[in-house]
């Protein structure tokens, strides 16, 4: 039996632990029939062995969404070992220390750029540099954390996931003609190595305990993957600009 992406070839960004959601888009990616690429920052090494743990060998490349010089050549690289790209998955969020943690009102300028730029404008830049690999259309899908509400301890990653959403749906306005959709994932909580960077996120994530209609597992990213497979597949062919919210269902109720 075939699998959904059978003869699509997707990059995915931000495989950086087995916890992480990336590592599970990718694992489920080829199960499902992709051929995959991954990119990897600050080190290459590091996703290198947790490749590793994939159900097929994939190519490992290094990659900084803020270096235009590795942007510039990615196109040719991923070009070479794939001739082109179906999808694109955008797996990446930093934000300083001082940005983060209960620090909201008193966090300098330059560390709010640093978590725009990383995290928010990098989609646009990661597309942009795929662009040119899909000629026939394709699908770009990033991850989320519901940027309607202000969550304890994330501060200014709030507003970096709030201008995310924003640039996802700009993204699918200009993209659309060249049949190119782009939507993002609204996950739960999972206990990744960028949550757990995040000073006080248990306290975040006990707010799942208390309202999520279904359980919610922090140890379990599959469901998440899941949504970046489906979105990345041709059952979505027609949805672009959209959130989809893998969250056991918490952004849907009150108080």
């Amino acid at each position: 039996m075939s699998g959904i992406l059978d003869g699509k070839r997707v990059l995915i960004t931000g495989v950086l632990m087995e916890s992480s959601i990336a590592f599970h888009a990718a694992k489920l990616a080829q199960e499902q029939g992709a051929e995959i690429i991954l990119t990897a920052f600050p080190r290459p090494t590091l996703t290198e062995r947790i490749a590793k743990k994939l159900p097929k060998p994939t190519k490992v490349i290094e990659l900084d969404v803020t270096n235009d010089e590795h942007l510039g050549r990615l196109a040719d690289i991923v070009g070479e070992e794939l001739g082109g790209l179906d999808g694109v998955v955008h797996s990446i969020g930093f934000a300083p220390q001082d940005a983060l943690g209960g620090n909201f009102l008193n966090t300098p300028f330059e560390s709010v750029a640093t978590a725009m730029h990383v995290s928010a404008y990098s989609l646009k830049s990661l597309t942009m540099a795929c662009l040119p690999l899909m000629q026939n259309g394709g699908s770009v899908v990033g991850l989320t954390f519901d940027a309607q509400y202000a969550w304890p301890q994330y501060d200014w990653m709030g507003p970096a996931k709030a201008a995310l959403e924003a640039t996802s749906r700009y993204i699918a306005r200009d993209l659309g003609k060249q049949n190119i959709r782009c939507n993002l994932i609204s996950a739960g909580p999972i206990g990744s190595m960028a949550a757990k960077s995040i000073p006080g996120f248990s306290d975040l994530a006990a707010v799942w305990d208390d309202r999520s209609p279904l359980e919610w597992d922090l140890k379990d990213p599959e469901p998440a993957g899941k949504g970046i497979v489906a979105l990345l597949s041709d059952w979505f062919p027609k949805t672009t600009g959209e959130i989809i919210h893998v969250d056991g269902g918490l952004h849907a109720i009150g108080a």
